[in-house]
């Protein structure tokens, strides 16, 4: 039984990346379709964890992920160019991150070998 299902509910709705929306309700919150949904998911920008059944489950994370894709295609981005752009933004944010612990003379959180930079 995975860790998430033994956690009590209400500890799971302020977690972003908990995957709680199905493929439908997730693609009426973007305002967008189904399709879409499988089109991101194809281009790699998101991976849906999937139920036991097999159906796509999405978090809120993967939903703003999601909806700045839209925005990015409704300006007539087309898709992979938008998934670039959003990689390339989410590289940038985490670069930024990064720059800012160092300044401060902190420690860098998700460093993979736990080392002070």
């Amino acid at each position: 039984m995975p860790a998430e299902s033994q956690q009590p509910a209400a500890d799971r709705l302020d977690d972003d990346d908990y995957p709680a929306y199905t493929m439908g309700r997730a693609a009426e919150l973007i305002s967008s379709t189904p399709g879409f949904l499988r089109s991101l998911g194809e281009a790699g920008l998101i991976t849906p964890t999937r139920s036991d059944g097999g159906h796509r489950r999405y978090s809120r994370r993967q939903l703003r992920t999601a909806s700045r894709a839209r925005e990015l295609v409704d300006q007539g981005t087309p898709i992979e160019a938008a998934c670039r752009i959003i990689s390339l933004e989410d590289r940038l944010d985490e670069a930024l991150r990064v720059n800012a612990e160092l300044r401060d003379g902190g420690e860098l959180h998700g460093s993979s070998h736990g080392e002070k930079i």
